[in-house]
């Protein structure tokens, strides 16, 4: 339930850990110059100079009969730079733009053309060229097509796929927990694709209905496995192009009892590599597989007592890849098993394993592995959690060496060059704006002529800020971290109002020295000028970088032990003398929505009033991706679950309640909003409904939604928990 990233998408939650500012660059191959979109062009920006150059120009990019250039979505090159694939008209799956039209400009003889001709419009995903630059290969249908690029010849290599049977993609679980869309991969010899196929045909749908967009209301399937429901059946197959037969891998086990989150090819080499968990996740094996015969050989394999991260949890959300080393006779592999989570060198036959990256300190997440010239570039934060730095280690593994400089204290991202020499650097704390400058990597000096990082964040300390971090240590000993935020001309001497924003699953942080904390954008207003203290903290279970421990204490704890880290150090905090204790708030989304009503509910002498949004109210309802990695089976421990849900804890609420959900939602089904109703009014609980006809987990479609949510917030929020000094 990696839920928060949806407010990413709307601009809430801007303070999220994840470095948006610092999106994907497209390098060329030698790494001394990047490439920009920029109206209806794409330029060549070059490392030193930053002087930007036509690379596409618009004319390029206009097809035959038109006068308008392609909006483009994103392009890619092949080595060479002379083909360039171009996504655009792109549509929504799920969460994300990755359906659309492609089409395939040729630089040598300025040649556009759509591919993907007799298919329906914006139905192509995840076109690639094959090695060998013949051919492209793409998705359309939950089919695989590969495109001739000298005849134009279109070639289906699977027909069985449908909604239920999905080839070279994924089902809602598979991309919503694992991150995965992208489901195949071009052979190496280019003669052949390996893929994923789906099996969903023995999940149930869930119906969400659509009342308003007709006279007569109609349903909307999801293929949705919830918590307790065995997963889709996955298969990797590998289909010969020239026979259009696929051979399937012979992965061990009940396919129905295990997930497979990652595949790719062996570079240089027929066969392939894959990452298998069981339905537990708490098992991991990593196996090699002969495409020619199906055959597998399980080389690595890893336990733990709660759950194993996969990729995507540790590599910026990207699943796909695998770091390889010494001509591919090993691989770098990420591991919490010494406590904390380290990266490890495997011998390819997973014969020898060497910690590179010995110490007390959590690797955040992989920027660069530069072999030529012997450094692992990663992040991480060994002294404050809450922030983000770079730092290198030698390829043979040994000492941290930080690369970041220490007059830019807060939250960094970086964009390394192929050979190493030169990053975007991005940059944000709680004070300073996002912004990017080039560096040259060995002393991190600015290619920008005008950017002064160090001099901003100096003149930022100066100035100071209306926005505090501290820690709270609570009656168990547990030390959280938080930000608050003061009111405007405040004054210790009188009580204010405090408003609690929470998440607190193992899904994000709240807590990060980036822009926008301290900024509540469903407020419609100021909170510090109508005099409110706004705060966030961190609890145990959280993915800060403080170790194997405190992320993974939470496990089948989820909604009990998150809820009683929160309560507990607002107990502490109400102990300050400027709070006061009989205005005291608390809102969330998603899974802050679920904290903010178990708050409520379990604990409702502290917290008076609560507006909870797209909450999961039964963990039973949710998907079994996410909630049995991190609470088991229901089979083997539904007590765990029904603890740790919300409509549990109803029978005590005593404060004012405001509940916000959206009917589309394809997340956290409405059904949880319904759930919860009935819980209240058994109870004989009043409270206050807001719910947005077909709007999905974000509530943002439609015309005046943003307005009249924030409205509604805003106006519930102040009746209910009076702003100002007192």
């Amino acid at each position: 339930m990696r839920l928060i990233r949806y407010f990413l998408l709307i601009g809430v939650c801007v303070f999220y850990s994840a470095i948006t500012f610092a999106q994907k660059i497209q390098w060329n191959k030698a790494g001394t110059a990047f490439y920009q979109e920029e109206g209806s062009q794409i330029y060549s920006i070059p490392v030193p100079g930053m002087e930007p150059a036509p690379f596409i120009s618009a004319d390029l990019l206009t097809p035959a009969g038109s006068k308008t250039p392609l909006p483009v979505k994103s392009f890619q090159l092949s080595d060479n730079e002379k083909l360039v694939l171009l996504f655009t008209n792109t549509k929504r799956v799920w969460r994300y733009e990755t359906k659309g039209d492609y089409w395939l400009l040729d630089r040598t003889s300025r040649k556009l053309r759509q591919l993907g001709k007799g298919l329906p419009e914006a139905s192509l995903m995840f076109a690639k060229l094959s090695p060998d630059n013949k051919q492209v290969a793409y998705v359309s249908g939950h089919n695989i097509y590969t495109e001739d690029l000298a005849t134009g010849n279109i070639s289906q290599l699977t027909k069985d796929g449908n909604r239920r049977l999905i080839n070279g993609t994924f089902d809602w679980a598979y991309e919503e927990e694992f991150g995965c869309r992208d489901g195949f991969r071009w052979g190496p010899d280019s003669k052949s694709i390996a893929y994923w196929q789906i099996d969903a045909r023995q999940i149930r749908d869930f119906l969400m209905i659509n009342n308003t967009d007709s006279i007569y209301s109609y349903t909307i399937p999801v293929e949705y496995p919830k918590a307790g429901e065995s997963p889709s059946p996955c298969k990797v197959g590998v289909v010969n192009l020239a026979t259009r037969k696929t051979v399937w891998m012979q992965v061990p086990g009940d396919a129905r009892q295990h997930y497979i989150p990652r595949m790719e090819w062996v570079p240089g080499k027929q066969e392939l590599i894959i990452q298998q968990l069981n339905r537990k996740q708490n098992s991991s094996k990593v196996m090699l597989l002969q495409p020619g015969t199906g055959t597998a050989k399980t080389i690595l394999t890893e336990t733990d007592n709660a759950w194993i991260d996969v990729k995507s949890y540790w590599d910026d959300g990207d699943i796909t890849g695998w770091d390889w080393l010494q001509g591919n006779k090993s691989f770098v592999w990420v591991s919490e098993k010494d406590g904390w989570r380290h990266l490890y060198r495997i011998a390819a036959d997973g014969a020898q394993e060497t910690l590179l990256t010995p110490g007390d300190y959590d690797v955040i997440s992989i920027s660069s592995i530069d072999e030529a010239n012997g450094r692992i570039y990663f992040l991480a934060s060994p002294e404050n959690a809450t922030q983000q730095y770079l730092y290198w280690v030698p390829i043979a593994g040994g000492k941290a060496t930080r690369l970041t400089p220490a007059n830019q204290p807060g939250t960094h991202a970086y964009d390394i060059a192929p050979g190493g020499k030169y990053a975007v650097h991005g940059y944000q704390n709680h004070q300073l704006q996002p912004d990017r400058e080039v560096v040259s990597l060995q002393n991190h000096e600015s290619q920008n002529s005008k950017t002064d990082f160090a001099g901003k964040a100096a003149a930022a300390i100066k100035e100071g800020s209306h926005l505090r971090f501290f820690q709270v240590t609570t009656e168990d000993g547990v030390t959280l971290d938080g930000w608050m935020s003061l009111p405007a001309r405040f004054d210790s001497t009188k009580k204010y109002p405090v408003v609690f924003y929470v998440y607190g699953e193992p899904a994000s942080c709240t807590v990060k020295d980036t822009y926008g904390n301290g900024i509540n954008p469903l407020y419609g207003g100021s909170m510090p000028d109508d005099g409110y203290i706004y705060i966030s903290l961190d609890n145990r279970g959280t993915p800060a970088p403080k170790g194997r421990t405190w992320r993974k204490s939470i496990y089948r704890k989820v909604g009990t032990l998150n809820a009683r880290d929160q309560a507990m150090a607002a107990t502490e905090i109400l102990k300050w003398k400027y709070v006061d204790k009989d205005r005291v708030a608390v809102w969330g989304w998603s899974g802050g929505g679920s904290m903010t009503l178990n708050l409520l509910g379990q604990y409702p002498e502290i917290y008076k009033t609560g507006i909870a949004v797209a909450a999961v109210a039964n963990q039973l309802t949710y998907d079994n991706i996410y909630q049995e990695r991190y609470m088991g089976l229901p089979q083997e421990n539904r007590a765990d679950f029904i603890q740790g849900s919300p409509i549990t804890y109803v029978k005590n609420l005593r404060g004012k309640l405001l509940y916000i959900h959206g009917t589309g939602d394809d997340n956290v089904h409405y059904q949880n909003a319904e759930m919860l109703i009935n819980e209240l009014v058994k109870h004989n609980k009043l409270f206050q409904l807001m719910s947005y006809p077909n709007r999905s987990h974000g509530i943002y479609e439609g015309e005046g939604t943003s307005e009249h949510l924030s409205a509604t917030y805003t106006e519930f929020l102040r009746r209910n928990c009076a702003p100002g000094a007192r």
